[in-house]
């Protein structure tokens, strides 16, 4: 059998293999303590479950339409209006399979083959896969950690080409945890725009950012350039990996073409999530929200804190999201070797750099802190005494 040269070229996910080594593992009879994948341990609110509960006892349960049911696509606009003071129409809302299936729709609506676009490195892989998937030229910027290993106005100036058309951030980042500055991510779009080049804003872990000096949300991309195309997910902030579950803001002139594919690809997303993700926005399920936030900062302390104590660096501190950038270069391994070092002999899953991109993959370890407090450290307690073997 033959296959395209698109599946032969897609690399492994490595935080799934090392998921998939972790389990065999247990299999064996180990415990293993897993920081490898960005899995909130809370689940849905409880107001989420119990709609969900309750939508379940219904006989029919039809397709909704391509772009998502109208109820859910108002409710996303007035989130943002509510938590980012950011006026959205419900119509450029789209509700997707979750926000693989949004980057899916907007990747096939703008990219043709061969058109080059910028994103940068380290980031989240799936994303670059989708691009490259549709023909993209996926031009992979080197960051470090004097840019918070994000893209900035000099770095997009210095590989801009008379062939971009277009580029991707995610802010805050996987696998970082760190954010573009508002001031900055408005100078890279401005850029953009003034080239005539989309914008691809993932901002699934937006409202898991820290808030400014005053106590204020992060801002949305939305706040300083409506035209961006934006990318979010009911899995990171609400708690519904499994749901399936995500949006898209985009340009009116752009929601034809993304109900059309979206009527071809996949017909619409889950109906009961949709139903039950309405719940997602009330007064109560946002106090949830809200308050597992802050069990995320208590738990990012105490995953700095456990580091610091096993020698180990984070060149960045994240600002946002659940993960941890670490640099293993001082214990002698590259990240490919004590990722698999640290399952082996300590029994901690944990994601290497080479998930990410390429510029500072070998030196760099991710860790998730989605777990819970006592499985965050019992695998720190791990980890600092597998640091010491090594030493």
């Amino acid at each position: 059998m033959h296959f395209s040269q698109r599946a032969q070229s897609i690399t492994p996910f490595l935080a799934m293999e090392f998921g998939k080594h972790a389990a065999a593992l247990e299999a064996q009879g180990h415990h293993v303590v897993k920081l490898n994948l960005g899995e909130p341990d809370f689940g849905a609110p409880p107001a989420v479950l119990a709609e969900l509960q309750r939508v379940a006892q219904q006989q029919a349960l039809p397709y909704t339409g391509a772009l998502g049911l109208p109820a859910l696509r108002e409710a996303i606009a007035g989130f943002y209006q509510s938590t980012h003071g950011v006026q959205v129409s419900p119509e450029q809302v789209v509700v997707t399979a979750g926000a693989s299936a949004a980057l899916l729709l907007v990747t096939a609506a703008l990219v043709d083959p061969g058109d080059e676009v910028l994103v940068g490195d380290p980031s989240y892989p799936c994303n670059r896969q989708f691009l490259s998937g549709f023909g993209a030229d996926v031009r992979l910027v080197p960051t470090d950690a004097a840019s918070r290993f994000q893209l900035d106005l000099a770095a997009v100036q210095r590989h801009w080409s008379a062939r971009t058309t277009g580029l991707m951030v995610a802010t805050p980042s996987n696998p970082t945890g760190t954010s573009v500055p508002a001031s900055e991510l408005k100078a890279i779009c401005d850029w953009a725009r003034q080239h005539d080049a989309w914008r691809i804003v993932d901002e699934i872990y937006l409202n898991l950012s820290d808030g400014d000096a005053l106590g204020h949300p992060a801002q949305t991309v939305l706040a300083f350039d409506p035209d961006a195309i934006v990318i979010n997910s009911f899995s990171k902030y609400f708690g519904m990996t499994g749901w399936r579950l995500g949006w898209a803001v985009v340009p009116e002139a752009m929601v034809p073409v993304m109900e059309r594919l979206a009527q071809n690809y996949y017909i619409c997303a889950p109906t009961p999530a949709q139903l039950a993700a309405l719940a997602c926005f009330t007064p109560e399920s946002i106090a949830v929200c809200e308050a597992r936030k802050q069990e995320f900062a208590a738990r990012r302390a105490l995953v700095l804190e456990g580091l610091a104590q096993a020698r180990l660096s984070v060149p960045v501190l994240p600002d946002g999201a659940f993960y941890v950038y670490i640099d293993v270069s001082p214990t002698g391994l590259d990240a490919m070797r004590f990722c698999q070092q640290a399952l082996q002999e300590a029994h901690v899953a944990l994601t290497p750099g080479h998930d990410f991109g390429r510029c500072s993959a070998a030196s760099h370890v991710r860790l998730s802190y989605a777990a819970s407090r006592d499985v965050l450290q019992e695998g720190l307690q791990r980890l600092q005494r597998f640091v010491t073997s090594l030493k």
